[in-house]
């Protein structure tokens, strides 16, 4: 009785702890916030003279970062929404929508009115649901300069067969957040993890909330068991089995003023419900086999049609007081869940370079990373310096 009771009163402590930084980061972050505001508006203006869909062929998108990059549930498309670019000396931020099609190898811009406001490292999911449809969450706007930031905590649709956005709102949904991750779960939305950040101070998360796709409402789960430390830019992806696999990672901490230590997480949790209810949740530490990837953040995650989950790229950072330095991958790693298993990828080389898979199951994102926010987002993993997506 006596350990469970401190291990209890530690638990609440620490959730105090959160819930003051939170509050703090907050009342920072709200000055910042309400300056990017009225450049958002200014956007949305524009936005707005938008009043007909327009799909218009094009070469590939410019370059870009924390974009997101999914699977259309029933063609041989990819979808591109959002990202930024830093030029060296100016941030530039988008929503525009781009449609790759992988049997001809071909892109086309498809402007729709009325889009979300310009944002990077959201998160982006599939569903089939009325012809399929495209839920967007959360993300970030940054000033021109790269110093400010304003995290979003809305909720989009995009209806893929009339091509038409809409937003959801809900209240009871989670906090204004970069760096997340999101996944389709049956007939809801599950999220967890990410950031915010304002100039001065950050807090990472490791809530879970759950999103019903029937009801349009916003639920935070409290799943039992130990469960992942505060992160973001972690892999989440759906077993075969229904559970919710959570990997890696990356979070950091202030150890004296204005100093701070990063974490390259490299543990694997399992989130499943528990006695097969929906509504009571259970996380468990899992100790996969195999030849497992070397700690990084800002790694790529995509679904095979097998059920296995492909882990591609990222970036191992070594941080010191007044430097920055990284390591990128270009390996390829598979997580076979059925057996709890990692396998190193081998790729040979093909003679035709466009592929001919059919249509892949779930989503994925561009996740890049800029050196001081890890966000990633299941998808390419690149980095650019300033924050660490």
């Amino acid at each position: 009785m006596g350990k469970k009771g401190k291990k209890e009163k530690k638990g609440r402590g620490a959730e105090k702890t959160a819930a003051k930084m939170e509050k703090k980061v907050s009342k920072r972050s709200r000055k910042e916030e309400e300056d990017l505001e009225a450049l958002i508006a200014h956007f949305q203006t524009l936005d707005a003279k938008r009043t007909q869909t327009v799909e218009i062929p094009c070469s590939p998108p410019s370059p870009r970062l924390n974009a997101s990059l999914s699977v259309h549930p029933e063609k041989d498309e990819l979808i591109l929404f959002g990202g930024e670019y830093f030029n060296g000396q100016k941030t530039f931020l988008y929503n525009e929508l781009y449609v790759y099609n992988i049997r001809k190898d071909t892109w086309t811009k498809v402007d729709i009115p009325s889009p979300p406001p310009r944002r990077c490292a959201h998160q982006a999911v599939v569903v089939p649901q009325g012809g399929g449809q495209l839920w967007v969450f959360g993300g970030e706007f940054a000033s021109p300069n790269g110093e400010q930031f304003y995290h979003y905590k809305d909720l989009w649709v995009l209806h893929l067969a009339t091509k038409t956005w809409e937003q959801v709102k809900s209240t009871g949904g989670p906090s204004g957040r970069s760096g997340h991750r999101m996944v389709a779960w049956k007939r809801q939305l599950i999220l967890f993890g990410g950031f915010h950040e304002s100039t001065r101070d950050y807090i990472y998360y490791n809530d879970v909330y759950a999103f019903n796709l029937d009801t349009f409402t916003w639920s935070k789960l409290s799943p039992s068991g130990t469960g992942p430390t505060p992160r973001s830019g972690c892999q989440m992806s759906v077993t075969p089995q229904g559970g919710i696999v959570v990997y890696g990672g990356y979070s950091k901490q202030r150890v004296k003023k204005d100093v701070d230590k990063g974490t390259r997480h490299s543990d694997m949790f399992l989130l499943k419900p528990e006695d097969g209810r929906e509504d009571k949740w259970v996380w468990t530490r899992m100790n996969p086999s195999g030849v497992k990837p070397t700690p990084r953040s800002g790694f790529s995650v995509a679904m095979a049609p097998n059920h296995q989950t492909l882990f591609f790229g990222g970036v191992c950072d070594e941080e010191e007081e007044e430097s920055l330095s990284g390591e990128f991958f270009n390996d390829l790693y598979f997580y076979d869940a059925t057996r709890n298993r990692w396998f190193e990828g081998q790729l040979k080389a093909v003679t035709n370079p466009v592929p001919t898979l059919p249509p892949l199951p779930g989503d994925s994102g561009l996740g890049e990373t800029c050196p001081g926010h890890h966000c990633g987002d299941s998808g390419l993993g690149e980095t650019c310096p300033g924050h660490q997506w």
